[in-house]
């Protein structure tokens, strides 16, 4: 591909609700732009953007595909990107590259959670937006129910742009506003003008047609003071002022054009690519993202082929075959193959090597990209959200926010020895997921992998096994409770053993007695050398190597305080090795005098939820034995809840959120302390720990 222009570039993220028709919409401006030889189908797995294995097993986008293509001398980079929550990483990395989101909304479906998810994060970096309505053919569709819903939802900014004219049920033609015409289809998407509907056609078209024409112009209108003088005295817009007044809007985010197509018949994607073309703004219009120099002074950045290089790294993907490759978005400058460059985020030099244009995963080798472009270099060590720049300017442009892992399980290698290479594939998974943690349970040493929901680990172990080899176990993770005690008591411990020659005897008494520390206390209150200085430190190994497990359950112990006050030895037959056990011995005993207990972990949880949900959580928080600790309203109708849980119950809670609130909850859970565990539950736990030991 050649170099283009900035104003010749258009950056599109595609969002919305799982089954929306993202995916196939991608496919089918593809191949009407030219740059496919036919529409792929999600179904038979042969769409260009959702290529990776796992996805075509599970017939869903898993991770943001880029699709770049050239169309009537413009440079077009869609990133399509899942809309499955539990890889909101990947909706999140595709609009922060892209200056556009094109929503899509099912005609048949309506606005559901992901729509609104898809919006809030468009509204949240500030990008223009487009509702595009699919699925327009389907025979349960209704375009003007959606129209009025996204109206409702998302307020008076939502204009149409491309509307079906429907006849006894059946799409008759579509309509475009802007230019005042009407289309058919063929059945190769092909359009032919025809006339405008008429009230024979729908009885109350006609007067929709009016309502709809004022609505777009009445949005236009408040784009500038000329529009609006014109507007009020009555004079229509050119389609100039029409085109020219949307664009504006958009890009200053108070218009939100709806089109609609249908990517099964191919029709009105024609119109969309002609929208594109003319209504979405290009990477100069936007606006200029705030970047950081070292001594994180804000400076501007303008996307101009003028001003130095600066990139950033949106996505990563890992690759077995091809090794780490990096999506880059150019804020400005250009960014060329075989070049060195200076990785702001780290400091370190930067050697890139090749430079590609992606199609889905074919890949074209280009020898730049200038300023607002999207490329992608492989085998650089930078990692997502990393800014690369030139040593004369080097800055930095602040990182996404992702959300936190939610929802965990234990990976065990199903084959020995490979725990290696468990933890090296998944650094390479974790690089290409920022929603994805593993990391070693310091308790209860398990290798601990989280993510966003069950789907999202499941997945990623399905990515070990066909992308590096590695088959794993996920269980549910243990939970570390500790034991302590109530009481302070004073035991004897006292080793003795006669075998010929030399014998063994230590003899200590010990003080054992509740105290707030994470750590065996020790002290010793020796009288009268009953126990020789040079013991007190075998005394204390013995004890430190004891608490390791509890009486109860085998688990560690904490808040123990242990005071040597008397003992005896032997001349001859005591040592270290003697004390150490008389140490252990007084231990046993005096655990099981001092009214032992097992300690549970407690989470601190914040949730946040729409208000209509609020009951249902609290009283299941309340089956979990949560407290719930206070309430506040948050914005968009949500409300906050705090409480404290314990952890061993809310393995399952992010799926329960999610059910509950249609995904529109979200939470975190934080160790908050250890509390004792009632009663009730002790043989359970015992019971249960027993087993895994």
């Amino acid at each position: 591909m050649k170099e283009y222009d900035v104003n010749k570039v258009k950056n599109i993220a595609f969002a919305g609700h799982n089954g929306s028709g993202k995916t196939s919409l991608t496919e089918a401006i593809l191949y009407k732009a030219g740059a496919s030889d036919r529409p792929g189908k999600t179904a038979d797995g042969t769409t260009v953007c959702d290529y990776d294995p796992e996805e075509i097993k599970r017939k869903i986008s898993i991770g943001t595909s880029l699709a770049s293509f050239e169309y009537n001398d413009y440079k077009v980079n869609i990133l399509d990107t899942p809309g499955l929550f539990d890889f909101a990483a990947e909706m999140i990395e595709g609009i922060r590259a892209a200056d556009t989101v094109m929503i899509t909304v099912s005609a048949k479906s309506g606005v559901k959670v992901g729509t609104r998810k898809a919006y809030d994060e468009a509204v949240k970096q500030g990008k223009s937006k487009m509702f595009v309505v699919t699925k327009i053919d389907d025979k349960d569709a209704n375009f003007f129910n959606v129209l009025t819903e996204l109206k409702t939802v998302f307020g008076p900014t939502v204009c149409p742009v491309v509307v079906p004219v429907i006849s006894s049920g059946k799409i008759v033609s579509y309509v475009n506003l802007i230019e005042m015409k009407a289309y058919k289809y063929d059945e190769n998407g092909n359009a032919v003008e025809t006339d405008m509907p008429t009230a024979e056609i729908s009885e109350k078209f006609e007067y929709r047609i009016e309502g709809l024409l004022a609505a777009v112009s009445e949005a236009v209108a408040e784009t500038s003071d000329e529009l609006m003088e014109k507007f009020f005295e009555g004079e229509a817009f050119t389609q100039k002022e029409l085109i020219d007044g949307i664009h504006n809007g958009m890009n200053r985010g108070i218009i939100t054009p709806v089109v609609c197509t249908s990517a099964s018949e191919l029709a009105g994607i024609d119109m969309l690519l002609k929208e594109i073309e003319l209504l979405l703004p290009s990477p100069c219009e936007v606006y200029a993202p705030e970047a950081y120099n070292p001594a994180k002074e804000v400076i501007e950045t303008h996307c101009s082929l003028s001003e130095p290089l600066a990139a950033y790294v949106f996505k990563t993907i890992a690759d077995p075959f091809v090794g780490k490759m990096s999506m880059i978005r150019v804020m400005s400058g250009k960014l060329e193959a075989n070049s060195e460059v200076v990785n702001a985020t780290t400091g370190a030099a930067e050697k890139i090597g090749k430079l590609y244009n992606l199609c889905g995963k074919k890949q074209t080798e280009v020898s730049c990209a200038c300023a607002g472009d999207i490329v992608v270099a492989s085998k650089i060590s930078a990692n997502t959200g990393d800014t690369l720049s030139t040593a004369s300017r080097i800055i930095e442009f602040p990182q996404m926010e992702f959300p936190r892992p939610c929802y965990s399980m234990a990976v065990k290698a199903k084959t020995q020895g490979d725990e290696a290479k468990i933890s090296a594939s998944m650094q390479r998974l974790t690089e290409e997921d920022p929603t994805l943690t593993y990391t070693q349970d310091e308790d209860t040493k398990e290798q601990i992998l989280s993510g966003l929901g069950e789907q999202h680990i499941e997945v990623a172990a399905a990515k070990l096994k066909s992308k590096f080899g590695v088959e794993v176990n996920l269980t549910v993770p243990k939970i570390a409770y500790k034991e302590t005690i109530r009481k302070k008591v004073k035991v004897e411990g006292k080793h003795k053993k006669q075998s010929g020659g030399h014998g063994q005897y230590g003899h200590v008494w010990i003080e054992f007695e509740p105290c707030i520390s994470d750590t065996l206390i020790f002290e010793e209150k020796v009288f009268g050398g009953a126990v020789p200085k040079n013991y007190f430190p075998a005394v204390q190994k013995g004890l430190e190597d004891s608490v390791k497990r509890g009486v109860l359950a085998g688990c560690p112990v904490v808040g123990l305080k242990a005071i040597l006050v008397d003992g005896s030895y032997h001349p001859v037959d005591s040592s270290e090795m003697a004390f150490k056990t008389a140490a252990s011995i007084a231990y046993k005993d005096g655990m099981r005098q001092a009214d032992p207990v097992i300690l549970e972990p407690i989470g601190e949880l914040k949730v946040t939820a729409p208000d209509e949900n609020t009951g249902d959580i609290m009283g299941e928080l309340n089956k979990r034995r949560g407290r719930v600790l206070g309430m506040e309203p948050v914005e968009h109708g949500t409300t906050l809840i705090q409480a404290e849980v314990p952890m061993r119950e809310m393995h399952d809670f992010a799926m329960y959120l999610r059910q509950v609130t249609r995904g529109m909850g979200s939470f975190t859970l934080d160790f908050e302390r250890y509390e004792q565990l009632p009663a009730n539950l002790l043989t359970e736990v015992i019971s249960s720990l027993s087993m895994a030991d």
